[in-house]
């Protein structure tokens, strides 16, 4: 498995640097990441930083940046679309009850709720928007934005990497545990033949 996923990121290469950076930016910008997201996008590259075919000191920069500009667009689309958007058909898509849940968040943290957005699935594509509508200062959006960017963005991405080498050990483990069974299936085997063989001359 390892070495097929390896093989694929070789062949498309620092194409890939880009695909992860429109995932990381899509995950808020105007609601993309409603249906594409981000996160799997960033944890996939973090797996091939450690496979060597991606510069993790380069993804976790690239991931940082396409995060906080991502949310920066959301917060633009907010403040000119937002109302507009919201009793839109996608905007009914999106559901009322997940509005209203990101607008109490909001109204509850104020600009922390940027940050706690971030990390949380179900707000992270719907509250730089929201944070648009309600307009937020900017620089107050920015810098919990960034904060929020920044431990989002790299965390996925070394997550990703962590995670490359847990699998590694595992196909080891997954390698040797085989013929590990096979062995003591077959000591098991032998005991007991040895066991009955006694018994038997014990009886005779």
């Amino acid at each position: 498995m390892t070495e097929f996923l390896k093989h694929l990121g070789e062949h498309v290469g620092s194409w890939l640097y880009v695909i992860a950076a429109f995932f990381a930016f899509a995950e808020a910008a105007i609601l993309i990441g409603m249906v594409l997201p981000g996160e799997t996008a960033l944890l996939v590259a973090g797996y091939f930083c450690h496979e060597k075919v991606l510069n993790i000191w380069v993804m976790i920069p690239v991931a940082v940046v396409a995060a906080i500009a991502g949310d920066s667009v959301g917060f633009e689309f907010g403040r000119k679309f937002g109302p507009g958007f919201r009793r839109s058909q996608v905007g009914r898509w999106v559901g009322e009850g997940r509005w209203q849940s990101a607008d109490r968040f909001l109204h509850r943290h104020g600009g922390k709720a940027v940050l706690f957005a971030r990390l949380t699935a179900l707000l992270r594509a719907l509250m730089p928007s929201m944070a648009g509508m309600s307009k937020m200062h900017y620089p107050t959006f920015l810098v919990w934005n960034a904060v929020g960017g920044i431990i989002w963005g790299s965390g996925c991405v070394i997550l990703g990497y962590a995670f490359a080498s847990a699998l590694h050990r595992v196909e080891q483990y997954l390698t040797w545990a085989p013929i590990a069974v096979l062995a003591l299936i077959a000591v098991g085997a032998v005991l007991l033949h040895l066991r009955r063989k006694r018994r038997e001359r014990v009886a005779g």
